[in-house]
């Protein structure tokens, strides 16, 4: 049994550029809105990295057959950007937007203190919300189009294993 070589996008550093646009979100009641667009580019990058990366291992493994490797980009493009673009920076902004309007009607602190607030608010949940929305996303095939992708990227990826 060799040891299994650690991917680039999901087990090393390189993962946490997925979560750029949480960082955005959070930061967004103290920065202009293209800073956080541009956090949602770097996220958007690392899943379209990810997604090159998946398919370059299926063509690897499967180059006769084009259709697993247009597979296993698709798959992994739709999956990361739920997991670590959409749903997690939803999440972000809508408890920073609740948390700014519950402290303008609940406080008199000032704008400024409210909004660094907000951030620190937004930037201690980032942690809290990764573990659920990677178990929600960890199951693919509970819906339908995962059950018919997973499979087959299921067995690109065991076939790439030592």
């Amino acid at each position: 049994m060799g040891q299994e070589e650690p991917d680039l996008y999901r087990d090393t550093w390189v993962r946490y550029l997925g979560y750029a646009n949480e960082v955005g979100e959070s930061f967004r009641p103290l920065v202009p809105v293209q800073v956080v667009w541009a956090s949602y580019g770097v996220a958007t990058a690392y899943v379209t990295a990810d997604a090159i990366d998946k398919g370059r291992k299926a063509a690897t493994a499967h180059a006769q057959d084009p259709t697993r490797v247009g597979v296993a980009v698709v798959d992994t493009f739709v999956w990361q950007s739920l997991a670590s673009v959409a749903i997690p920076g939803f999440t972000i902004n809508r408890l920073c937007a609740a948390s700014l309007a519950l402290l303008g009607s609940l406080t008199r602190w000032p704008l400024p203190v409210r909004r660094w607030t907000t951030t620190a608010l937004g930037l201690a949940a980032i942690p809290l919300i990764i573990t659920p929305i990677d178990s929600l996303m960890a199951h693919p095939g509970d819906c339908p189009q995962g059950a018919a992708t997973t499979s087959m990227v299921s067995k690109d990826m065991e076939s790439t294993q030592p």
